[in-house]
């Protein structure tokens, strides 16, 4: 939820703030008339404006984010955006090839980042791993075209 009580000397009351398709809506609703501070039900009516705008708000991002999920999830090159590619350094100094997946997980509602070696896995393997993982996170079913979308997008990779 995105309603916050504010109390101090400039304003009392709820403000309401949600970023939908990049733009950022940032509504004020004030818990004073005339002067005095609104009290019991008076006050309850106004958080309930309140909240239910941000409900509005939430509404209208959900729809965005599921309508552009397809697009948000590619780079310009046709690369997935949350997947790379790496040389990883181990402490022995040798280099490890992997995919790295780094996605804000909506399952966990956190960063999340693991990685998977194609020496342990072979490059096929390590990245239907990476793909899978994406997917998880990123709530994709498997059977979806987007899904297939991501496994088709594999970047090419010295054989290993």
């Amino acid at each position: 939820m995105s309603v916050k009580l504010l109390d101090n000397k400039a304003f009392y009351g709820y403000r309401v703030r949600r970023t939908v398709a990049g733009e950022l809506y940032q509504e004020y609703f004030s818990l004073k008339k005339d002067g005095k501070r609104l009290e019991g039900r008076a006050m309850k009516a106004v958080e309930k404006q309140a909240i239910a705008r941000d409900e509005e708000l939430e509404a209208q991002q959900n729809r965005y984010l599921e309508e552009t999920k397809e697009e948000r999830c590619f780079k310009s090159d046709g690369s997935v955006r949350g997947i790379s590619y790496l040389l990883k350094t181990e402490k022995s100094g040798n280099l490890t090839p992997i995919f790295q997946v780094g996605v804000a997980s909506k399952v966990e509602k956190k960063t999340v980042c693991t990685s998977f070696s194609l020496n342990a896995h072979g490059t096929e393997e390590a990245w239907l791993k990476a793909v899978d993982a994406y997917a998880r996170h990123k709530s994709i079913r498997k059977n979806s075209k987007l899904y297939q979308r991501l496994l088709e997008a594999k970047p090419k990779v010295a054989a290993s």
